[in-house]
């Protein structure tokens, strides 16, 4: 069966209680903790979040189900979501699962500071830095460079 991201997490409680809300309304999730992977990125534990998946047949259903217990008793407080459109589908652009070496070399370059770890908003493509991290000057670039 096919599972598909619901939503990332920053930490495996906040997804774990939402995964026993889905299996008592019926609809079968799993949570994955991202630390292993994520080790490779040089994060630690405490930083390692948890991705929320559920069958691609019952995404929409799912969906539904989250944004309606966020509206009434914000259930979704521990999801990191989009500061644009509030969307959940948000994921590391600098990331992947396929690749030990490319985790390795962008990890380093990371915790180097060299490059931001950063979210990425799949819906309207906003990105945003992870933590409020102190990075290097670099004087050459402006904030918001190729907004009007």
């Amino acid at each position: 069966m096919n599972r598909i991201r619901l939503a990332l997490f920053r930490n495996r409680p906040a997804a774990a209680e939402l995964q026993d809300r889905l299996f008592k309304a019926g609809i079968s999730s799993e949570v994955h903790d991202e630390l292993q992977l994520e080790r490779l990125w040089f994060v630690s534990k405490s930083a390692a979040g948890a991705r929320l998946e559920v069958p691609f047949e019952q995404l929409e259903q799912a969906t539904q189900l989250l944004l309606k217990w966020d509206r009434s008793e914000d259930a979704l407080l521990g999801a990191v979501r989009c500061p644009e459109c509030r969307s959940m589908r948000v994921d590391y652009p600098q990331f992947t699962r396929k690749s030990l070496l490319t985790n390795l070399a962008i990890g380093l370059i990371a915790e180097l500071r060299i490059i931001e770890r950063e979210y990425y908003c799949e819906e309207c493509h906003c990105m945003w830095p992870r933590a409020k991290s102190k990075l290097r000057p670099r004087a050459h670039l402006a904030p918001n460079y190729f907004i009007d």
